[in-house]
């Protein structure tokens, strides 16, 4: 110690007296002087009168809240209470608005090109079945962006809540699902072929088989807009229109019976049989949606059941027809009432087993 410089006096015995705390920097500000704001704040406009950043309501997408059902994803809190009007009115004008310009735009194409139909009372576009098959492929294919752009502008969530609860689709889940789907629905087919066979032989009604070139071209096209037409369809009445009915809905199944019912009606007026077919898949792939938390698993089907109807239709030159699922026979429907439930209840026992998530995380 520098015996030149003065020293406090304190007692030898005592210890000198500790130097006050540093400041918490979570402690509430003392109320002689109000925060001041960071120097970078005010260089932002961000001064007094301003709350800051972390204090204001988001402004982007919202997520509903971790634990919500897939039905239950559009319950972020955006919108108000009838916010779910104003989303179903406008993705419904939209959607019929899409499928009006694409049947125009294919109706004035085949016009400028004199591909038209021979017979004015043809419901098709073209005389050129594939060329037909191309618009009304792309006709239901422009639901998928317009749902999305719904779910994300309107709705104020994250688009991909539509595809499953963790805000996308799961390609390892879709692909597990694949490896199940498509054996089982090339078994059904195979069953209901053999069962009809002695009613209509496959390919009595159609013109025979097209030749390589009009047969590779008609897979091409099938393999490039079949998967988005199937897509479309599930984002639509399994998935969208689901979580809208879903944010008034306290259960899942209101919402499910009443897209179940839309997407049959969908497919047109045709045979009983046919109708209560769409409908008992409907409800069985809506079981699904909620029990694996999202679509993957109903694509997988849709778009098997879809390339195998459409990949024999191009073989034995039936792309002409004009019939639907709504016109399938009886043997159909009772051939769906065993398989829709055997691979439902298979892929949701693997779900469970590999921790598929069925909530928000």
């Amino acid at each position: 110690m520098n015996p030149d410089v003065p020293q406090p006096p304190h007692s030898s015995s005592s210890p000198p007296p500790p130097s006050s705390p540093p400041p918490s920097p979570w402690a509430p500000p003392s109320s002689a002087e109000p925060p001041r704001p960071p120097a970078a704040a005010w260089q932002s406009g961000q001064g007094w009168d301003r709350p800051p950043e972390w204090s204001r309501p988001p402004t982007g997408p919202v997520r509903a809240p971790a634990g919500s059902r897939y039905d239950e994803q559009g319950r972020n809190g955006r919108g108000g209470r009838f916010g779910w009007l104003g989303e179903l009115s406008a993705v419904v004008a939209l959607v019929v608005a899409g499928v009006m310009i694409i049947s125009i735009g294919g109706f004035v194409v085949a016009e400028l090109l004199d591909a038209g139909p021979a017979s004015a009372d043809s419901e098709l576009f073209f005389e050129d079945p594939v060329a037909d098959l191309v618009v009304q492929l792309l006709g239901i294919a422009i639901a998928l962006p317009v749902v999305l752009w719904g779910a994300r502008v309107i709705g104020r969530r994250p688009a991909g809540t539509v595809s499953s609860v963790v805000g996308r689709l799961r390609w390892g889940w879709l692909a597990r699902c694949a490896a199940v789907g498509f054996p089982l629905m090339v078994v059904q087919i195979g069953v209901l072929i053999a069962w009809t066979w002695n009613d209509e032989p496959l390919g009595e009604s159609g013109s025979g088989f097209p030749g390589w070139p009009v047969f590779l071209l008609s897979l091409a096209v099938i393999l490039a807009l079949v998967p988005f037409q199937a897509a479309a369809e599930e984002y639509v009445f399994r998935g969208w229109l689901v979580q809208v009915i879903g944010r008034v809905a306290r259960t899942p199944w209101p919402a499910v019976a009443v897209a179940s019912l839309l997407f049959a009606l969908a497919h047109g007026f045709g045979e009983l049989s046919g109708f209560l077919l769409l409908l008992y898949s409907a409800l069985w792939w809506g079981w699904l949606v909620i029990r694996t938390g999202g679509l993957e698993a109903v694509i997988v089907m849709h778009v098997a059941n879809n390339l195998l109807a459409f990949g024999l239709a191009a073989g034995f030159g039936e792309f002409a027809s004009t019939e639907t699922a709504a016109d399938a026979p009886w043997q159909a429907m009772a051939a769906e009432l065993v398989f829709a439930p055997l691979y439902c209840l298979t892929v949701a026992r693997i779900a469970d087993r590999r921790g598929i998530e069925r909530v928000s995380p």
